[in-house]
C-alpha cells in the first residue's frame, strides 16, 4: 500500500447514506490506503443498521480499526497520516462545524489537524436542508482553501425539495482532483 494515496474517510450521522457508502467502498479501498474515521454520532445504533456493524464493515474492507475520538483523530494532522480527507457523508451539522471552525467531534478534530498542513479535505454532502439551512454553510465551504467537494445535487426534488446529496460514483475522481489542487466540475451534478 506504500503507493497509494492516503485517505481518511470520515462519516459522519447521515445514517441513510451508509448504504450508498458502502457500494463504493470496494473502488475506495482499489484506489486509496483507506483510514475510516467515525464521527461520535456515526457510531450510534439507527434505523440503517448498528453503529458497531457499520465500524466492523468498514475495518474489514480497509485493514485498518476505524479512528473513534477527538483524542484518536487529534495525532492524524501532526503525524501527517494521511494524504487527502473525505467526509462522506457529510452531514449539515458537520457542514456548520466547518464553516464556523468549531472542533468537537473526531471528523472535525481530523479536519482541522488535517487542514493545518495544507492539505485537502473533500466534502460530500448529505443533507436535508442543503437549500435551506445549510445553504450558507455550503457556500462558505465553497470560497474557502484546501476545501473541495464531491459533485452533488437535488437527491429526491419532488418528496424532498431542499435535500442536497454528494453523486457517490463521483467520490474516486473527486479525492483525485482534490489531491491535485482542484475541484472535480461540474460541482453540481
Amino acid at each position: 500500500m506504500e503507493d497509494k494515496l492516503r485517505l481518511g474517510l470520515a462519516l459522519t450521522g447521515s445514517y441513510c447514506s451508509f448504504g450508498k457508502l458502502e457500494k463504493v467502498l470496494p473502488a475506495l479501498c482499489g484506489e486509496f490506503d483507506v483510514l475510516p474515521i467515525f464521527s461520535e454520532n456515526a457510531q450510534k445504533d439507527s434505523r440503517f443498521g448498528l453503529g458497531a456493524d457499520w465500524m466492523a464493515k468498514l475495518e474489514k474492507a480497509t485493514g485498518h480499526a476505524p479512528v473513534t475520538s477527538i483524542a484518536g483523530a487529534e495525532p492524524l494532522g501532526p503525524q501527517n497520516r494521511i494524504d487527502v480527507l473525505a467526509i462522506v457523508p457529510c452531514t449539515g451539522n458537520t457542514l456548520a462545524k466547518l464553516s464556523r471552525g468549531v472542533t468537537d467531534t473526531a471528523v472535525t478534530m481530523a479536519a482541522k489537524g488535517h487542514l493545518r498542513n495544507g492539505k485537502p479535505v473533500v466534502i460530500g454532502v448529505s443533507t436535508n436542508d442543503g437549500l435551506a439551512g445549510s445553504a450558507e454553510n455550503i457556500g462558505r465551504l465553497l470560497v474557502r482553501k484546501h476545501i473541495y467537494f464531491v459533485p452533488f445535487g437535488q437527491d429526491d426534488p419532488a418528496a424532498k425539495p431542499m435535500s442536497l446529496s454528494c453523486r457517490y460514483e463521483l467520490i474516486v475522481p473527486a479525492v483525485r482532483a482534490a489531491f491535485e489542487g482542484r475541484q472535480l466540475q461540474p460541482i453540481l451534478a
